[in-house]
């Protein structure tokens, strides 16, 4: 019985996204899923204002590295043996003739650049992304120079990290210089910002690995004819009907499956955007948008349950970001002490980091897990990648003192001595729903309070 509820939960998802209506050219939205270019999701007018009194003193954040080239050419060589068989015999479409041509410009960009390494784009949303910042708080970072207090730069040790930490705080120099001479030399730390591949994440590797009911439900998700559907309707853009039979029956098995064919396709069209100033990509003539939409949920569906809120009766894939979340908490609480002269801490760190935490946090889009017998779907959850971790997403933390009362404040609204706000993404975010602002509808949010509601609270 809960093979057929599975079964069937996941032939009416299938059903739902390969004939959502579109008009004809349009993009689909959100088909980029992880690898989406980055925008921030408020225009900073719309923010509140902190309540009467307060006043910034410090800010934290962690931010993903911003958009990049493909890990490696895997996929582009894929397709490009699978073309030039079917180039040599008279088998590409119309279409599929212009095909090799894109795909060797678009590796040889991302070669150019680096695989892996940021792309033009990747850097300019860094950048961007730090001038708001420092456009957003004017009046702390005075307050960081009249005090002469350190900006912490810390990163996951990565390439892609480090030179996002760097641009990130080049631009805050470049917008003040007043502020050069009191970033501190970034430095790296693994087990908080690469801790799925530390220490800390040897069990959670483990259920990646081995665990037979991840296994199950992926395959489970990927393997049904909706998948091969998509993935036949993909191919027949760029290879003619019979040469595709050919890929179907696995003819060309030691290349790559039909399926990884059109993943491999799906994979050069999610990361054409963030090679847009290296070049022009039209990759969207060669997968349709019902098509893309079904392979960014293939997409999803892994991350979903690899990184984020997974199963319901498990914890293990966000478990370990608590070592981010308690260095959070830490940084509030010295400078709400006193103690140490910290402005401001920036981290920076990768999708691994920023899922698992977002799911820990239970931010929007991370609140429900699926059940074991109802795998994720799009039509009954609402996780998408694209929304909780496009590239340079990022999670900030302002802290607000009560003006005039020194280190140890002075009670303001409700009583709070020191109120926090979060920014995800640049959009003003409420905590989660245990968690009780200073009054009804406010992001702003008592110190002590949401040490309550994370289990922080000390007696």
């Amino acid at each position: 019985m809960q093979k057929r509820t599975v079964a069937v939960a996941l032939t009416l998802t299938a059903a739902a996204l390969l004939s959502t209506a579109l008009p004809a050219g349009a993009t689909s939205p959100g088909t980029y899923a992880t690898k989406t270019p980055y925008a921030p999701q408020q225009n900073p007018r719309t923010y509140q204002q902190a309540p009467k009194g307060f006043v910034p003193v410090f800010t934290e954040n962690v931010s993903r590295h911003g958009s990049r080239a493909a890990s490696d050419s895997e996929d582009g060589d894929l397709v490009l043996a699978l073309w030039a068989k079917a180039a040599a015999e008279g088998q590409l479409t119309r279409v599929g003739e212009r095909f090799g041509g894109d795909v060797k410009s678009l590796l040889a960009a991302m070669d150019k650049v680096g695989y892996g390494q940021l792309s033009g784009r990747g850097e300019r949303e860094l950048v961007d992304t730090a001038v708001r910042l420092r456009t957003r708080l004017p009046t702390l970072f005075e307050r960081i120079v009249g005090n002469s207090e350190r900006i912490d730069v810390v990163n996951s040790g990565k390439d892609r990290a480090v030179e996002s930490g760097n641009l990130f705080a080049a631009a805050l120099a470049d917008n003040d210089p007043a502020l050069k001479p009191l970033i501190t030399p970034a430095r790296a730390d693994a087990d908080l910002l690469y801790f799925h591949k530390s220490a800390g994440g040897e069990e959670y590797r483990d259920y990646v690995d081995n665990d037979k009911r991840l296994a199950a439900v992926l395959e489970g998700i990927t393997d049904q004819p909706a998948t091969r559907t998509a993935a036949r309707n993909v191919l027949k853009k760029v290879f003619k009907p019979a040469f595709v039979k050919r890929i179907s029956a696995g003819e060309f098995s030691g290349i790559g499956t039909e399926t990884e064919a059109a993943q491999a396709v799906y994979a050069l069209y999610s990361i054409a955007p963030a090679m847009s100033d290296e070049g022009s990509w039209n990759m969207g003539r060669y997968i349709a948008p019902r098509e893309a939409r079904w392979f960014a949920y293939l997409s999803d569906a892994e991350d979903f349950y690899e990184k984020g809120p997974g199963f319901s009766d498990s914890d293990i894939t966000y478990r370990m970001a608590n070592v981010l979340l308690d260095d959070f908490f830490e940084k509030i609480d010295a400078k709400r002490a006193g103690a140490g002269n910290l402005g401001a801490e920036l981290r920076f760190t990768h999708a691994e980091e920023i899922i698992p935490l977002a799911a820990l946090m239970g931010l929007p889009g991370s609140t429900e897990p699926a059940s074991p017998a109802e795998p994720y779907t799009y039509a009954d959850n609402g996780w998408r990648g694209a929304s909780v971790a496009p590239m340079a997403a990022n999670i900030q933390w302002d802290l607000y003192r009560k003006a005039g009362g020194g280190s140890k404040g002075r009670k303001g609204s409700k009583g709070s001595k020191y109120l926090v706000r979060m920014l995800y993404n640049e959009k003003q975010t409420a905590f989660k729903r245990d968690c009780e602002p200073v009054s009804k509808g406010s992001y702003f949010y008592d110190a002590d309070e949401l040490k309550r509601c994370f289990g922080r609270a000390t007696s």
